[in-house]
């Protein structure tokens, strides 16, 4: 009987990044909208202009904001049988399982440096270091691969920085629960399931014990 893939697990990076995106991108396209609705009933039929440029504006930052909003939800990871599936809004990416040399678990702050370049003095002063910034102290599964199913240069235009810590081919995956995450890739990897069975009835003691 074939193996099902596993369970679909959401990408932190897209999530905590898009959440920072969508709220301000509604709320402007919001704001140009009214005031594009005020020009209107103030001079809509003699400076069209005036109220189309901000309705145009307006209408660009809501449809942007909503996408940005669906988008988080559209990024994840998910063990396949006999693959792994990387998937975001404008990516679909299959990692065969072959590709991978090994796996390992680290916290973000060892992969990547959060303070921006010319800042880092300043965030000193105010008492702040890598702890203190959202995706320092989580763990990544950081998986080695033989070499990338596609070009690097075309993953590094679809992917954040946050997936490669180097130059050598590999993806650092960051999901909620990675124990688990990491426990059902190497299940569909080696063929184990990463549950054991339940015992059947028939093969307790008992049950065994009445047969005779």
């Amino acid at each position: 009987m074939a193996k099902r893939a596993g369970k679909k697990y959401p990408l932190v990076v897209y999530r905590l990044l898009l959440s920072r995106w969508w709220p301000p991108m509604l709320a402007i396209g919001l704001v140009m909208l009214i005031l594009a609705y005020d020009e209107y009933t103030k001079l809509g039929q003699f400076l069209p202009w005036r109220w189309m440029l901000p309705a145009a504006v307006g209408i660009l930052g809501v449809f942007v904001g909503v996408l940005f909003f669906v988008f988080r939800f559209l990024a994840y990871v998910q063990p396949c049988p006999d693959h792994l599936k990387l998937i975001t809004p404008f990516l679909r990416l299959n990692i065969s399982y072959k590709r991978i040399v090994r796996t390992t678990t680290t916290e973000m702050r060892l992969l990547f440096n959060f303070k921006p370049k010319g800042l880092g003095a300043w965030l000193d002063i105010l008492g702040l270091n890598e702890r203190d910034f959202p995706l320092a102290t989580k763990t990544a599964l950081v998986v080695d691969l033989k070499s990338y199913p596609m070009p690097r240069n075309v993953l590094e235009f679809f992917l954040s920085r946050y997936f490669f810590k180097d130059k050598t081919p590999h993806l650092v995956l960051l999901v909620d629960d990675w124990m688990r995450f990491s426990t059902e890739m190497e299940s569909m990897r080696t063929g184990l399931d990463p549950e054991p069975a339940r015992r059947r009835p028939s093969d307790s003691i008992l049950s065994r014990l009445s047969q005779k």
